[in-house]
């Protein structure tokens, strides 16, 4: 095996993170989905690799999302700079998912950017659970 140490060192961490972690290249076409991309979104790695981003965003969401993974390729740098954000994503099985995602822009050593990794964590059941002592249920 002519793989580096630090290299299988490195797909193990990503592979058995607890928080799914997605890699799209600058085109949105997803090349690294981890186990627990796979297990929130139902999606295996051979049904998500070489898909586009839209796999799991919402068709409403869709042109806004884009909009900004456009710009965050072309500038190099994302809007939040890192911080969390509550979104929708969808399942496979079409159900709806309350996500809270963080993003970073990918940059080689040369600091042309090669595309976007986010980190999800599925919180549909805290929304659900909030939203129902919200009104009282």
């Amino acid at each position: 095996m002519d793989t580096k140490p630090e290299a299988l060192l490195g797909d193990l961490i990503l592979e058995q993170t607890a928080d799914a972690v997605i890699y799209s290249n600058s085109d949105g076409v997803i090349e690294r989905w981890n186990a627990a991309a796979a297990a929130m979104f139902g999606y295996g790695a051979d049904e998500a690799l070489g898909q586009s981003l839209d796999l799991i965003i919402p068709e409403r969401l869709r042109a806004a999302h884009w909009r900004g993974f456009e710009v965050a390729m072309s500038s190099g740098k994302t809007r939040l700079h890192g911080r969390p954000t509550l979104t929708r994503a969808g399942h496979k099985t079409g159900r709806k998912l309350y996500v809270e995602m963080s993003f970073a822009v990918v940059v080689d050593a040369a600091g042309r950017t090669l595309g976007s990794v986010a980190v999800a964590r599925d919180v549909t059941e805290r929304i659900d659970r909030e939203r129902a002592a919200a009104h009282g249920s």
